[in-house]
Formats: C-alpha cells, structure tokens, sequence
C-alpha cells in the first residue's frame, strides 16, 4: 500500500476512534472540564502525554533489539506510538494489543510472528513488574500509616504476588503449556492457513513456532542489561504519566504531593479487563477516585484532571499512534 493511501487510514482510524471517544464522553462534558483548567496546565499535560508515548520507544527498541538487530531510534518510538493506539482500541489494553503488535514486529524484523510475541511478551512483563515494584516500594516506605495506603499496598503487593505466581507458572510448567498451545492452536492454524495457502500449516509447524517463542524468551539471560533499559523505561513511563494528573490539578488550583500519584498511577490499569475498549468510563473513575483517596483532592477536581489527561492521552494515542500505525507494514513483500 502506497505510503499516501497508509498515512489517510491510519488518519481516519485515529480520528474516527477520537470522535467516539468525544461521543461517549460528551463534547459539552469535555470542554467544560478543561475549562476548570488554566491553559498553561492544559498545554503541560498534551506535551507530558507525547513525552510518555517518545519514552516508551525506549523500552521498544530494547525488547526488539534480539530481533537480528531491532529496530532504529525512530521507528522504536513510532511503533510505540502504534502499541499505544492498540492499547486503546483492543479490548483487554497491552494484553491484547501485543499478539497484534507482534505481526508488525515481525514483518520489521523479519522475524517470525512467534518470536516477536515472545520478546514483548517479556517486555510486557518485566515493564510491569518494574512499575509495579517501584509503586510498593513507594506506599510501603513512605505512606504505609495511612489506612487508604494500606488499602493500596495491600492491592499493590497482591498484582505483584500475581506477576511472581504468573511468571513461575511459566517456568515451572513450559512443557506442559507448550503442549496444551500446539494442541489447541493446531487445528486452527490448519483452517486458517488452508484459506491462503495449498498446503496447510499442521502440528509440526505450530510446534516449531512455540519452540521459538520460548527460544526468545530465555535470550534476554545473555542480555540482561536489556532489560533494565526496558525496566527503565517503565519507570520514566510512570513518572511523566503522573506528571500529568498532577500538572493538571494544579491547573485547577489544588497542590498535591506527586510521589502518591506516582505510587497509585498503576492501579486502574486493572479497568484493562473490562472489556471496552480504552476501558472508557472504569479507567476514569479508578484514577479519579485513586487520586482522591491517596491526595486528598476534591473529587470535582480530580474528576476534572482525569478528563483532561484521558483526552490528551486519547488525541495521542488514537491520532498520532493512528498516524504512525498507517505507516507500518503487516505484510511481508
């Protein structure tokens, strides 16, 4: 497809997933509540928003890096761009948007689908575990008096335990899960692939694919340092993502520490398993409400805050990450 033709999809789709953003919310809704906001804070919180999306670029080009090279600087952060457009728009946030992002992953790389999905399956995770720790690290050294930070850490510490059992899981049982994926993933790869091919893929290819997927897992032991730039970035990811509640509160007149913001931030990513997409609606009110809880913020402003973050946050995700998803390659020539 022609770049041109690219650029005017990838542009339609971001605007058409923004405008039935600004239906549900309501464009009255919208703009009154940036209204409550000085225009300085507004303008602070729409660069803090491009910023997190460039720095996520970083943990890209390291978890792709084993792929015969990786990406260069530029295209890590349009495919982090990308990532986050589907992060919107796929039901389940990261965890659905990956298995998608991995066939353009892939095609870049010229890697398979199965290895790509195997080192952002582990960027995913350890980006994750990263954030997570450094927000029990927060709750739990600096605020643990507090009877709302003990409802948080105790929320916290249970995501991390589920990381830890998860990540295990994995380890422990690879064998028997392998087995279980080339079981039920065989027969549909032989439908699927009996559409667009004369012969159609069967359990020996599907088997191959898992056993790559693995290989590319365990190559980030040679690599660690790899993952602290993932780990990393994660944590500047965190940082400019609670940057921009903040800036906006204070654009509504309410000062507030930023470290609980920092310490919370990851705690309505758990509206991922609502499944709607960009989570509309629950992202919102478990943001307000968790900056509220741990800030002591009034819940109109906060409610405002979370508006105008979750707007800009949107205007970048599905416009420039529409954009930048226009542009990239899902087939291989």
């Amino acid at each position: 497809m022609r770049r041109g033709v690219r650029f005017v999809v990838g542009a339609g789709l971001g605007i058409g997933a923004l405008a039935a953003y600004l239906w549900y919310v309501g464009p009255e809704e919208v703009g009154s509540r940036v209204a409550a906001v000085a225009p300085w804070a507004v303008a602070a919180v729409g660069v803090l928003m491009l910023a997190e999306a460039t720095v996520d670029g970083l943990g890209v080009w390291a978890s792709v890096r084993p792929l015969r090279g990786g990406l260069s600087a530029r295209a890590s952060v349009q495919f982090a761009f990308a990532g986050d457009f589907f992060d919107v728009l796929s039901p389940a946030g990261p965890v659905s948007s990956e298995p998608i992002m991995a066939q353009f992953f892939g095609v870049a790389t010229e890697t398979s689908y199965s290895e790509a999905l195997g080192v952002r399956g582990v960027a995913k995770y350890v980006k994750s575990a990263a954030q997570l720790l450094l927000s029990v690290a927060l709750v739990g050294v600096l605020f643990l008096d507090a009877p709302a930070s003990r409802f948080v850490l105790v929320t916290l510490a249970g995501a991390v335990a589920a990381l830890v059992v998860v990540g295990a899981a994995l380890v422990w049982a690879r064998g028997a899960l392998s087995m279980v994926v080339v079981a039920a993933l065989t027969p549909v790869v032989r439908v699927v692939t009996g559409v667009t091919r004369r012969t159609p893929l069967g359990r020996d290819a599907v088997a191959g694919a898992v056993e790559r997927f693995w290989e590319r897992v365990v190559q980030f032991r040679d690599a660690p340092e790899l993952l602290g730039v993932i780990a990393l970035s994660g944590v500047f990811e965190q940082l400019l993502t609670s940057l921009a509640p903040w800036v906006a509160l204070a654009g509504t007149g309410t000062t507030v520490a930023l470290i609980p913001i920092v310490a919370v931030i990851p705690l309505p990513q758990a509206a991922s398993v609502v499944p709607v997409p960009g989570s509309l609606g629950a992202y919102d009110v478990l943001l307000a409400g968790a900056l509220s809880l741990t800030t002591g913020a009034p819940a109109a402003g906060a409610a405002a805050a979370v508006l105008v973050v979750r707007t800009f946050e949107l205007l970048v995700s599905l416009g420039c990450g529409g954009v930048a998803t226009g542009f990239l390659r899902g087939v291989r020539a």
